[in-house]
């Protein structure tokens, strides 16, 4: 248990720096009007991207040691301090500006997500049934048809859309992860659960990366943090049976209220900064 925890601080540390050399990547290249194709390789031609993409391997890494030993409700509130880690960047690297009331969102947010680790009980369910799976794949179409439509609107609802849209293929990463049925290449390969953790990552990076070009880093990553850290929780609980602590369904109740409170906030926050041609 305690392994699982430290690995998911250690990757919440890699996720927040990430964010921040990516969103430094992304605004060197002219805003695109949208997904498509040249932005992908525009992206891929940015060397702070890349480091961005293998400081994100790096920390799923870690992430997954968390996935496979700890609840889903523990492991991904133990990554709710890259928020934190996020915001303080965001200040010093893209002069983004947090008043009290942001700052206050973010410790609210973090308590809350604390409240949701610590209302966590045993581990559920580590293999999917073939339905869980097709409606896995189910959800990825829906997600991307949804990133195509938020990606063709402006402004701050835009970045707060696009967001959530990432925060919820990041949510399926987590969970492709938790029902893998091994972690050997033969059993990864064979796996249909491995491929959608492969389509949820990619659509989950690429939707992040269109949302930090329209606005804010905290902007984009507080809505992403929650959608992220609530989805996998929900779907532990109600369909991987993943334990409440006996008592403590109010505690996790006020958890995803708090949580969503700050992240409400932060989601109000939005400052266009100039982007490096």
């Amino acid at each position: 248990m305690l392994l699982g925890f430290c690995a998911a601080l250690a990757a919440a540390v890699l996720f927040g720096s990430a964010s921040i050399v990516q969103a430094t990547a992304v605004r060197r290249i002219p805003r695109s009007a949208g997904l498509s194709t040249r932005l992908v390789v525009e992206l891929l031609g940015q060397p702070l991207f890349l480091i961005a993409m293998a400081m994100n391997l790096v920390g799923f890494s870690l992430h997954l040691v968390a996935l496979r030993s700890i609840p889903l409700f523990l492991a991904q509130a133990g990554i709710a301090a890259s928020l934190a880690v996020t915001a303080l960047l965001a200040v010093r690297v893209h002069d983004d500006q947090l008043e009290r009331a942001d700052w206050a969102a973010v410790a609210g947010t973090c308590v809350g997500l604390a409240l949701l680790a610590a209302s966590s009980g045993s581990v559920g369910d580590e293999t999917a049934s073939d339905t869980f799976i097709i409606g896995l794949y189910a959800a990825l179409a829906v997600l991307a048809f949804g990133g195509f439509l938020a990606s063709r609107m402006q402004g701050a609802l835009s970045t707060e859309l696009l967001g959530l849209l990432a925060g919820f293929g990041f949510a399926g990463v987590s969970v492709s992860a938790r029902v893998l049925p091994g972690l050997a290449p033969a059993t990864v390969v064979a796996a249909p659960s491995a491929y959608a953790l492969a389509i949820s990552g990619a659509l989950a990076f690429l939707l992040y990366s269109v949302a930090l070009q329209r606005g804010s880093v905290t902007g984009a990553t507080a809505p992403m943090i929650v959608s992220q850290t609530v989805t996998p929780a929900a779907v532990g609980v109600l369909l991987l049976h993943d334990g409440i602590r006996p008592g403590w369904i109010p505690i996790a109740a006020i958890g995803f209220v708090v949580t969503g409170l700050g992240a409400l906030q932060l989601a109000r926050f939005e400052q266009t900064v100039e982007r490096a041609a």
